[in-house]
């Protein structure tokens, strides 16, 4: 039985019944793009020719849109998208919801609050449309965030809004430089059941704030090739969360400190923070944390009055907190949300400087 048929709630909108939607190019002058660098491709997160510097993985990944976001504002009573994807990622531990999905946020007074899901069909591949109604009767323009997919790539997105409603240009993000958060797939959002629920866009929302995702599932190894272009970026934190992506242990040690040094010297009071991998208190990687925790040390022990540690064996801490993965590794809602509430302090912190 398709249980759509029984629960309107499943049904997902493919084929879009509203015949007064305008179609407007998401690249367009009124749709802020944030998350993605300046190329010929709309929504990449690094530029290809690096990303293939680095290592075919960086390579592969590169163009998965984890962290992007279109900002707008429009007066429309429903926003509608078009994706063109080049192919369509399904995973076994995480829904198509995350991997492939968008989600809406509409923001009023500095705080956002969800919409709507756009959910791609299961027998998808390179695209679909969606519709979310907004309930904006009032005639004024509110601002919206919409969260592109963790895991795949988008090719081209259209937006589509009712016939005689206008688009503007949104408010801005508090921080004119993003943070930048550097890790493993835990890092790109995996397993999140939307975009909106990935760690980063939970700090985002709670701060007003701008960031850069490079979480690269599988290949955050610290690289000589990619600490080098992260330390060239514009930013105004940086987040090093790759722990659980060094294969070993001396890998880690090799790297770690060396990453840290490599952005430290050409950004001298950039606010560090070190991470390491949440865990559920189960099989700690105790020899993991003793390594970064001396990364942290070595740190302050040369006068970095800009450093930070967080030790992710805390951020599940609490009841349930063997709640808070899909598969004893990759944070869903709740581990991602218990992410986000143990890097806030530390986050509202470096704000405050």
């Amino acid at each position: 039985m398709n249980i759509s048929e029984i629960d309107s709630n499943f049904k997902i909108e493919t084929n879009l019944s509203e015949k007064d939607i305008v179609w407007e190019d998401a690249g367009g002058d009124s749709f802020v793009k944030y998350g993605v660098v300046k190329s010929d491709e709309d929504y990449l997160r690094m530029p290809r020719k690096t990303a293939r510097s680095v290592s075919e993985g960086i390579a592969a990944l590169c163009d998965n849109t984890a962290g992007v976001r279109i900002r707008f504002s429009t007066d429309s009573p429903y926003i509608a998208i078009k994706a063109v994807f080049p192919r369509l990622c399904r995973l076994p531990h995480m829904p198509i919801s995350g991997t492939g999905g968008f989600d809406l946020y509409k923001e009023t007074g500095g705080q956002q609050s969800f919409v709507g899901a756009y959910i791609p069909p299961l027998d998808g591949e390179n695209g679909f449309d969606g519709i979310v109604y907004t309930k904006n009767l009032t005639g004024r323009n509110v601002n919206y965030v919409l969260n592109f997919p963790t895991y795949n790539p988008v090719a081209k997105l259209y937006i589509g809004i009712k016939e005689g409603s206008k688009t503007e240009t949104p408010d801005k993000y508090i921080n004119k430089k993003p943070v930048v958060f550097y890790g493993s797939s835990i890092t790109q959002g995996g397993c999140a059941s939307r975009p909106g629920n990935i760690y980063q866009n939970f700090l985002s929302r709670a701060l007003n704030i701008d960031y850069l995702c490079l979480g690269f599932s599988g290949n955050a190894k610290g690289e000589k090739k990619i600490a080098d272009y992260m330390a060239g970026l514009q930013m105004c934190a940086f987040i090093s969360d790759y722990d659980h992506n060094a294969p070993e242990p001396e890998h880690l040690k090799r790297t770690h400190f060396a990453l840290y040094q490599t952005v430290r010297d050409k950004n001298p009071e950039l606010p560090y923070i070190m991470i390491t991998h949440p865990s559920e208190g189960i099989n700690e990687p105790v020899n993991r944390r003793k390594i970064i925790m001396e990364s942290y040390l070595k740190a302050l022990d040369k006068g970095d009055k800009n450093v930070y540690y967080i030790d992710g064996d805390s951020l599940f801490a609490g009841y349930d907190f063997d709640s808070c993965t899909v598969d004893g590794c990759h944070p869903n809602d709740l581990g991602f949300y218990r992410m986000a509430q143990g890097i806030l302090p530390i986050m509202k912190e470096i704000l405050s400087k």
